[in-house]
């Protein structure tokens, strides 16, 4: 008799209750453990999928007879079950490298500190736009498992984490995209940078010489790691600054791309998603595009007709000329500071939440030049108040969405902007950032 191999799944999220059904679906034996509790949706899915769990915390004799544990990107890899199972042998995996064990579909996959999310979204619109089956999964939208289990695809956009990244083994990118990489979840990295920029970095790997990867040579940590890396792969760059290489550039007002031999142009006031960071997401899906096979025209009226994702950047509304913005998704310095570095208005800033380890020195120069009043939306405050405290003339504190807004709109006058760009991750006070930002758009909403 054949042995069925044992899948433990730890964590009860999205991550993990795609992979529990995946391999439930494949004929595994299949064990679920939260150490907390699991949502009433997950577990009725579940349930109805005849797959045991538990939930409240880990059993004992958990790792009793497992084959393989895959583990949700939320949970450290220094929790002390995981170290246990690798000191038992026992392979731990993300659900991204269990899910591609069984598709054969094309997968462009997108990594980077910041704009992940929008170029995921953009590049799926790019191939619905072109026709093609395609969908978009990962750190977006439903697991990568959860998709597999549908259907066999024939792109895949995914958006990978660095947690996600973290646990692969053989998981290879047909393209792979990496934007940036700045300072982000430094708690989960020993507060270590170079120990993060590596986990962006397994985005390449296993990547063969007819694979792609598109880099931004703006950035400077990209490119401290990629001049001493030996790349096999075709190699395109995108850039604001440096001409005439494989992949796009800027030439004035106009984004020159050039692609194996064929170059092509739109003006960067085509472009859907307007900001110096949204010229970099729309360069990278357009080499996407054209790796692909996609007709530049398409590529073009893509570009030009996207409609941006909600909680970032997103306008709320125009309340008696105060406007109002939702930037929830900006959980790090970078992403506050391309937010903030995007306003020509005086700015009533939102930020604070559960701070990562940030250097909010980087902040400052942009801070000075447009932030009029700060607003502390969290639990505590402290690191954020001392940071600003000399450069900012106004700092007030709010324990909700709600009396954020309230204070933001007493201080803002006509013609001033109300931006939440938070910088700091949002578990202190909300459900995650699409709570926070649901949130702060009822508060708008009731003014």
């Amino acid at each position: 008799m054949n042995h069925k191999p044992k899948i433990l799944i730890l964590g009860a999220g999205e991550s993990g209750i795609g992979a529990a059904l995946l391999a439930a679906g494949k004929g595994f034996d299949v064990f679920v453990s939260d150490n907390g509790n699991i949502k009433e949706n997950f577990k009725n899915q579940l349930i109805a999928n005849n797959i045991a769990f538990e939930e409240g915390g880990h059993g004992q004799n958990i790792l009793s007879g497992i084959d393989e544990i895959i583990k949700s990107p939320g949970i450290p890899e220094n929790v002390h079950l995981v170290a246990e199972a690798r000191s038992k042998g026992i392979p731990v995996i993300s659900e991204i490298e269990f899910a591609s064990r069984f598709t054969s579909s094309k997968k462009i996959c997108i990594t980077g500190s910041n704009g992940k999310t929008t170029t995921t979204s953009l590049i799926q619109h790019m191939l619905k736009h072109a026709g093609m089956d395609s969908c978009a999964a990962g750190n977006i939208g439903n697991s990568f498992a959860s998709e597999v289990l549908k259907k066999e695809y024939e792109y895949f956009s995914l958006e990978l984490s660095s947690f996600q990244l973290d646990g692969i083994k053989d998981f290879r990118a047909d393209i792979a995209i990496l934007l940036n990489i700045t300072p982000d979840h430094l708690d989960r990295y020993d507060n270590d940078f170079s120990k993060y920029a590596a986990s962006k970095m397994r985005i390449i790997q296993n990547q063969r010489k007819e694979d792609s990867f598109i880099w931004c040579v703006d950035d400077e940590k990209s490119r401290e790691i990629i001049q001493h890396s030996r790349l096999h792969q075709q190699v395109y760059k995108i850039s604001l600054h440096e001409k005439g290489h494989e992949g796009a550039w800027l030439d004035g007002n106009k984004i020159v791309f050039n692609i194996k031999g064929e170059k092509y142009t739109m003006t960067i006031e085509e472009l859907a998603l307007q900001g110096k960071h949204n010229i970099y997401n729309s360069m990278a899906a357009g080499i996407s595009g054209s790796l692909i096979g996609l007709r530049k025209e398409s590529i073009k009226e893509s570009l030009s007709s996207f409609e941006n994702i909600t909680h970032r950047l997103e306008f709320v509304a125009n309340i008696h000329g105060i406007e109002f913005i939702n930037d929830s998704k900006a959980t790090n310095i970078n992403s506050a500071w391309w937010a903030l570095e995007n306003q020509s208005k005086p700015v009533i800033w939102i930020a604070g939440g559960i701070d990562k380890g940030n250097d909010y020195t980087k902040l400052y120069e942009v801070v000075k030049s447009n932030v009029k009043a700060l607003v502390c939306l969290g639990l505590d405050n402290e690191l954020l108040i001392d940071a600003f405290k000399d450069i900012i003339p106004v700092i007030i504190e709010a324990q909700s969405a709600e009396e954020a807004v309230n204070q933001a709109y007493y201080l803002a006058n006509k013609n001033d902007v109300v931006l939440l760009s938070p910088a700091c991750a949002s578990f202190d006070l909300f459900e995650n950032y699409e709570d926070r930002g649901n949130q702060f758009k009822n508060a708008v909403k009731a003014l």
